[in-house]
């Protein structure tokens, strides 16, 4: 039988240690049974093990203290806060609007029509009625 190196023959090292001369077998001779698994050093798996809390656990402890850190100063949403602008400008003051409040706005402003508009075509008009008032409506 060919196995991707080209041979038939395997090297087992049979439990003896490293400076033990391999003893070659035939494919044939191995056996699940037969076969071990040969552990790794204990200070390589403690040197892995190190290596994967250095990498992969300290950065996240980091992180997660980062934004516990950032949320103990807060109350209420995590969302960021609104600023000014979003209440000054009203482009952004009606892009933040559902459909019902917009609606609503609109009844303010004495809109006609404004029940059969969609989103689009409602913040528009409220839009152009706004910026005729000078921005007052807001």
């Amino acid at each position: 039988m060919n196995t991707p190196f080209g041979s038939e023959r395997q090297l087992r090292n049979n439990g003896h240690g490293p400076s033990e001369e391999p003893s070659v077998i035939a494919n044939e001779d191995l056996s699940p049974t037969q076969r071990q698994l040969h552990p790794l050093p204990r200070g390589l798996v403690e040197l892995y093990g190190l290596l994967a809390v250095l990498f992969v656990l300290v950065p996240e402890w980091m992180a997660d203290g980062a934004l516990a850190g950032f949320r103990s100063g807060r109350r209420g949403s995590d969302l960021p806060m609104t600023t000014m602008a979003w209440q000054r400008v009203p482009e952004l003051r009606l892009a933040s609007m559902n459909l019902r409040q917009l609606r609503s706005l609109a009844s303010e402003l004495r809109l006609l029509g404004y029940g059969g508009l969609n989103r689009d075509q409602l913040s528009r008009r409220l839009l152009r009625r706004i910026k005729a008032r000078r921005g007052k409506a807001l």
